[in-house]
C-alpha cells in the first residue's frame, strides 16, 4: 500500500461518524449493508451519511453495488488490511515472534471502562 494511500485512509476514518459507519460495515461481513439500514442503525440523517459513504469510497475503504432500489455498501477488506500491515510491517523491528498485532486478541473494557489488552489464546 502506497504511503499516499495509507494517509487517504487514516484521514477518512479520522471522524466520529465514519469510523462507526466503517466499523459497522466490517462487523457486516462481505454481504454489506443497505444504506438505509446503516442510516438506521446509526441514527444518521441520509444526506448526512452520503457524504461519509463518499469519503470512505474515496479512500478505498468501502465498496457500493446496487441490488434492486438498494444500495448496498461493503468493507473492502484487502484495503483494510493493506493498512494494518503497512502500520505494523516494522513492528519489534520486524521479528513477529516478539509482538504478532494480528494475533492480539481484542481490547476489552474493564469494570472501569478503561480498556485493557488481553494475551491471545
Amino acid at each position: 500500500m502506497e504511503k499516499s494511500d495509507v494517509i487517504a485512509a487514516l484521514a477518512a476514518l479520522a471522524q466520529d461518524n465514519r469510523l462507526d459507519v466503517f466499523r459497522l460495515l466490517v462487523k457486516a461481513g462481505p454481504e454489506g449493508l443497505a444504506a438505509g439500514h446503516v442510516a438506521k442503525m446509526l441514527g444518521l440523517p441520509p444526506n448526512t451519511l452520503s457524504f461519509h459513504f463518499d469519503r470512505l469510497r474515496q479512500a478505498g475503504l468501502i465498496a457500493v453495488r446496487r441490488e434492486s432500489r438498494s444500495m448496498i455498501y461493503t468493507a473492502q477488506f484487502g484495503t483494510m488490511n493493506g493498512l494494518v500491515d503497512f502500520l505494523t510491517e516494522n513492528c519489534c523491528k520486524g521479528v513477529a515472534d516478539e509482538c504478532s498485532p494480528s494475533c492480539a486478541a481484542p481490547a476489552t473494557t474493564s469494570k472501569t471502562g478503561s480498556k485493557k489488552h488481553e494475551p491471545a489464546r
